[in-house]
């Protein structure tokens, strides 16, 4: 009995042994387990503090950062000093380091002086070049026709009024003749009359017109040398700069064969020699700053430097008489193509005889004509009374013309001199004489009216961007005085 009871004693003894080990090994787990879980706890109890932060400060997040760049990039641009070309070459040197105290200002235009990326853009999903010039080697080949035009023209033949027999010829000074007739024609542009206006419009095979240089007393003097080297050119890229407002930007981009064929030709009256001579920008024996040819023009025709500008711009047929093409580049801007090359590409390939960029703001001349007025470009009379003369004559307010927008905007002009572009620009110098200065108010007006003028290349905005690289006006030119 007592075997019995110490077996069951051993029994129960063994089942004690046992279950104290399993409990603690299980309290043990238990504990594990504990820990493991709050430390999940711990982290989501983390996680969503930073969550809720997140949503409560993330604009700082945001704009700190933007801040910071936005300090870093300004003190990094106004660090950087301002370039302006140094003369003979295509070197740069830091402005008024020759005693010139006036400071150059836009420091991002004049950022972009000297480069040559292309400009693209998007078409049909695929990015591709707005101007698509030849290739290099082929540039360096390019062979302009410069043989006479067609003789199946309209107008086969262009006559220039004069003074000769006319009693417009009268008088000694450009400024009392002004004075005298109370309007902007002088001596240098005749005095048209409303009824000749209309005349000029109409298409024969010999076109009498104004065009400017009407008397050997209206200004614009070039002295014989000058002359003689523009009548030499064939092909002229030209620019002018007159009241000293803008810097001279020398061209880039150019081929060897251009360097040979093209003249560069910068037109300055005593104001900008003098305004650049200062900044060390020295006209060397030969005439020339780096690739340009500078002509001194005495005796400007006007008061207005705007109105003297727009003689080299729309007459280059009278200043290179020989010239079968030329490119017209704003003061404002650097041309950055090869000419032959741009010639191929707006003209022979697309076969037009100009070619001008489309306006990148507006597409009607009614609306440019408010524009003009609200940004003080023009007076509001003289605006008035351009308009009031376009409605009279039927000008419609259709925002395209030809299948391309209606207005037009002039920093860049590339044309074949034909008779035909050279009386459209005739006509077009005549309308910024009679009315306002602004001639994207008087193109579209000029391209309605001459409707035999068809084969113009309105090139898009990204293609004139790829032509030059805009510095804009670097400073206010000075008006002459009487």
């Amino acid at each position: 009995m007592s075997s019995s009871i110490f077996n069951n004693n051993s029994i129960s003894i063994s089942v004690s042994d046992d279950d104290p080990d399993e409990q603690g090994r299980m309290r043990v787990r238990v504990r594990r387990k504990r820990k493991k879980h709050g430390d999940q706890r711990g982290q989501t109890e983390c996680t969503q503090l930073l969550i809720r932060w997140f949503v409560k400060y993330w604009i700082l997040l945001v704009f700190l950062p933007a801040a910071a760049l936005l300090i870093f990039e300004a003190t990094r641009i106004g660090k950087k000093p301002g370039l302006a070309v140094n003369s003979g070459v295509n070197e740069m040197k830091k402005p008024g380091s020759l005693g010139n105290k006036e400071p150059i200002s836009k420091v991002k235009e004049l950022s972009n002086l000297n480069r040559l990326d292309p400009t693209t853009h998007v078409v049909g999903g695929v990015r591709e070049r707005c101007l698509k010039l030849l290739p290099a080697e082929e540039l360096e080949h390019v062979e302009l026709p410069l043989t006479e035009e067609s003789s199946s023209n309209l107008v086969k033949r262009l006559v220039y009024l004069s003074d000769q027999g006319s009693p417009y010829g009268a008088g000694d000074s450009t400024d009392s003749w002004q004075r005298i007739n109370d309007t902007r024609f002088n001596l240098f542009t005749g005095h048209q009359t409303m009824d000749e206006r209309e005349k000029s419009f109409k298409v024969n095979e010999t076109a009498v017109i104004h065009c400017g240089f009407y008397s050997e007393n209206g200004g614009f003097k070039i002295s014989d040398e000058d002359k003689s080297y523009m009548q030499s050119c064939k092909v002229a890229v030209s620019t002018c700069a007159f009241g000293g407002g803008d810097d001279l930007y020398q061209p880039i981009g150019m081929s060897e064969a251009s360097l040979k064929k093209v003249c560069y030709v910068a037109f300055w009256d005593e104001i900008t020699l003098a305004a650049q001579e200062l900044q060390g920008n020295k006209i060397g024996d030969d005439r020339f700053i780096g690739k340009w040819r500078i002509v001194i023009v005495k005796n400007l025709p006007f008061v207005d430097q705007r109105l003297n500008g727009k003689i080299p711009k729309m007459l280059p047929h009278r200043l290179f008489p020989h010239a079968k093409y030329s490119i017209w580049v704003d003061s404002k801007s650097q041309f950055r193509r090869d000419p032959l090359g741009v010639i191929e590409a707006l003209l022979l390939r697309t076969n037009s005889v100009l070619a001008i960029s489309e306006h990148g703001a507006r597409s009607s001349v009614y609306d440019e004509a408010k524009a003009v007025v609200r940004k003080h470009k023009a007076t509001p009379e003289e605006v008035e009374v351009q308009i009031t003369q376009y409605r009279k004559d039927g000008l419609p307010a259709d925002k395209r013309f030809n299948g391309r927008k209606a207005l037009n905007e002039a920093s860049v002009i590339v044309r074949e001199h034909t008779t035909l572009t050279n009386m459209l620009m005739c006509l077009w110098f005549n309308e910024v004489v009679r009315f306002t200065s602004r001639d994207q108010l008087s193109f579209p007006y000029v391209l309605w009216r001459l409707k035999v003028v068809k084969n113009i290349n309105t090139f898009p905005v990204c293609t004139r961007k790829d032509l030059v690289n805009s510095m804009g006006h670097i400073r206010k030119a000075k008006p002459l005085t009487n």
